[in-house]
């Protein structure tokens, strides 16, 4: 409509009407059209942008609301259930503890042979106490396992280390030089050994991730790769253990 109407006033004010003349304005009306249509393209993808900026701010607002929402729910639960926690062997902190079940059925039998394989994969800190999370976990297992009624020298527990978590299993010195404080782990790494828990890296891992055999702790013995390790343990009759995530 606007096309026509400048045409038409055009026309009514004009003599001389010739070809040249035509072509002319036309290709003026036709710039002129196209830059209102991109200037309002341009405004819409601005407008589009916005949208989205603001509704990015409002999932990452709600997400970290309920991310401390949920930790604030958990700390909650934590300081209830606390006093009720036990220790039967080993105290790694507040997740390591084991709530009492008042007359359970269904009893583990006390007489076999329990051979539990871990893997450690990651160097996840815990949140309360900075420990590796999966060492806390694997100290929790046990403490299940003995408040089970399953005597200690019945577990017979093997943890295999490789990828990040390689880290977590090293002497102060090397620990130090990678993140500028003592490994917190070491107690309750020579806790779990007092336990007759055996360790075992990964030979391909420590290269790959440049822990030289002299920064692992003493305990350790290495393997060419945790592959094996895995496989071979396995076939002795060990139970390979799930970690929480």
């Amino acid at each position: 409509m606007l096309l026509a109407h400048s045409v038409n006033l055009y026309f009514q004010n004009s003599r001389t009407l010739d070809m040249q003349k035509i072509t002319n304005f036309l290709m003026i009306c036709i710039f002129t059209i196209m830059g209102y249509a991109q200037t309002g393209n341009t405004n819409n993808e601005l407008e589009a942008i916005a949208i989205k900026r603001d509704s990015t701010l409002k999932a990452l607002y709600s997400a970290d609301s309920l991310k401390v929402e949920q930790q604030y729910q958990m700390q909650t639960l934590i300081a209830k259930l606390k006093p009720a926690l036990m220790f039967p062997v080993i105290n790694a902190g507040t997740f390591s503890g084991v709530l009492p079940v008042k007359d359970p059925t269904q009893i583990p039998d006390p007489k076999l042979e329990y051979k539990l394989l871990f893997e450690l994969v990651m160097n996840k800190p815990d949140s309360l106490s900075g420990l590796n999370a999966d060492l806390v976990e694997i100290s929790r297992i046990i403490n299940l396992h003995v408040a089970s009624g399953i005597p200690v020298k019945k577990i017979y527990p093997v943890i295999v280390v490789h990828g990040p978590a390689l880290n977590d299993f090293t002497n102060n010195t090397f620990y130090n030089e990678q993140f500028k404080r003592d490994n917190p782990n070491i107690k309750l790494i020579s806790d779990l050994e007092a336990l007759g828990v055996k360790f075992i890296a990964c030979g391909q891992a420590m290269q790959i991730f440049g822990v030289p055999k002299e920064a692992l702790l003493p305990l350790f013995k290495v393997s060419l790769t945790a592959q094996t390790v895995l496989s071979s343990y396995q076939l002795q009759g060990y139970v390979k253990m799930q970690l929480m995530q």
